[in-house]
């Protein structure tokens, strides 16, 4: 095991750089192109998208280990590090987002005003649905965001740990459920709604092969249970 302060450095240097260059670029290309006047709704589509490539990201490393038969640990440091990046741009989407509309009353995406005089006051619109759901899976992400380091995996134990960075995949539904509404909602073009879905899509079914391959793996050999926490002991300290 490395120590500790180099370790930092080389996630700095292999995962770190490369992440703020890809996701810096990302975003300026996207700002850039954008049509739009307006610089804080260009700014809150250009952070919306790689928020969602990064959080796919970090739900396709897993299975991706697995499918090529490689040692899958509790937590490795890329799949943390693309985490970190996940959850940083997407709560930057979120305080962004807030701004897009309705400004100075940001409370209107989430109630109705006043004088719609509607019997239950929370939006249920299309909308309202694109705001919960984004406001959820921020929520999510924030949580998700302060558990990311060792001290919380040491502090948590690997059960505890490793049951709260599952809400990963509830962030990930919350997020495409919220994406989806809000290029429905906006009448983003087809060619963007179709990319979504496929890279949605994709997500999903790597998981889901993923999956069957752990099962199919552990009913033919139970002693890898063992064998892998005890692994995954070994990479934590």
């Amino acid at each position: 095991m490395l120590p500790r302060h180099v370790r930092l450095l080389d996630r700095l240097l292999r995962h770190h750089l490369p992440l703020l260059c890809l996701t810096g670029g990302s975003i300026a290309v996207l700002d850039i192109t954008r049509p739009y006047r307006d610089p804080i709704s260009r700014a809150s589509f250009a952070t919306a998208y790689p928020a969602l490539v990064l959080l796919l990201m970090t739900l396709l490393l897993g299975p991706w280990n697995v499918l090529r038969r490689k040692r899958n640990p509790v937590s490795s440091d890329l799949r943390r590090d693309v985490g970190i990046w996940a959850g940083v741009v997407g709560i930057a989407h979120s305080v962004i987002g807030q701004m897009v509309h309705l400004r100075g009353r940001p409370w209107l995406y989430y109630v109705y005003e006043h004088k719609a005089r509607h019997v239950v006051p929370f939006r249920h619109d299309l909308f309202g649905s694109a705001n919960f759901t984004g406001l959820g899976g921020a929520l999510v992400l924030i949580a998700l965001l302060a558990t990311s380091n060792d001290y919380s995996l040491r502090a948590l134990g690997t059960p505890r740990w490793k049951q709260l960075q599952r809400w990963n995949y509830a962030a990930f539904a919350l997020a495409a459920a919220h994406t989806l509404a809000y290029q429905t909602s906006e009448k983003q073009p087809m060619p963007l709604i179709a990319s979504f879905v496929g890279c949605t899509g994709l997500t999903i079914l790597v998981q889901a092969e993923g999956f069957r391959c752990r099962r199919l793996e552990r009913a033919a050999h139970p002693e890898l249970t063992l064998s892998q926490t005890r692994g995954e002991r070994e990479h934590r300290h």
